[in-house]
């Protein structure tokens, strides 16, 4: 089945909110925060990727309520795979924000397969597009331009947005993607063989887990 009739199917509309089946990257954050204790703070784990060895090849999984789109298993469980005696707390750090880029390319890869469209940019909202080290790997692992708005928090403007253009306050959303810019594009920085040497080793990562429960 299609990637994104899949993800539709996957939407709960019943209230309180929406509810998206798809991986999210808050989950294997706070996972490392606040189940681990091994992190204070978001930025933390971002200064400690920047610290990592760049060398080592270690893959978080985060299978911690199964996988979603493109691989629709929700009996997977989350993974870290790659440890060597040379690997520590910034490595960790580091695999947990990569893992946010190798999933964002699985989900690419497979729309693009669905609509022979290519992503060439892409525009990113929510608390982790504040880092920049993860959206310079996103842009490095894809690879595509990055685009960062000026306020992140994109899902209240959408909230206040759609209330007002429901009173007639606001004008079209035409109007406003015009206006659109970003605060910061990141372009792609990671040669092309390092960067599919990482990728394919994600897949065969992911590959692993799912061969658990298969």
């Amino acid at each position: 089945m299609r990637v994104v009739e899949r993800l539709l199917r996957g939407i709960d509309l019943s209230p309180p909110r929406y509810r998206p089946l798809r991986a999210r990257p808050e989950p294997r954050r706070s996972c490392a925060r606040h189940r681990l204790g091994a992190i204070g703070t978001a930025a933390e784990a971002e200064r400690l990727a920047a610290r990592a060895d760049p060398q080592q090849r270690l893959y978080l999984v985060p299978g911690f309520a199964g996988l979603g789109a493109p691989y629709w298993a929700p009996r997977a469980r989350g993974a870290l795979i790659g440890l060597t005696a040379e690997c520590g707390l910034p490595e960790i750090a580091r695999a947990t924000l990569e893992a946010v880029g190798y999933q964002t390319r699985d989900l690419v890869e497979a729309m693009t397969a669905d609509s022979g469209v290519a992503v060439a940019s892409l525009r990113v909202d929510g608390g982790m597009a504040v880092s920049d080290w993860t959206m310079q790997f996103i842009a490095d692992i894809l690879p595509a331009i990055i685009e960062r708005p000026n306020s992140v928090e994109t899902t209240a403007w959408g909230a206040a947005y759609i209330a007002g253009l429901a009173r007639g306050l606001y004008p079209e959303p035409e109007a406003l993607l015009e206006k659109w810019q970003p605060e910061r594009r990141f372009a792609p920085q990671m040669p092309a063989n390092e960067r599919e040497e990482r990728y394919a080793g994600w897949r065969r990562a992911v590959a692993g887990v799912l061969e658990t429960v298969s």
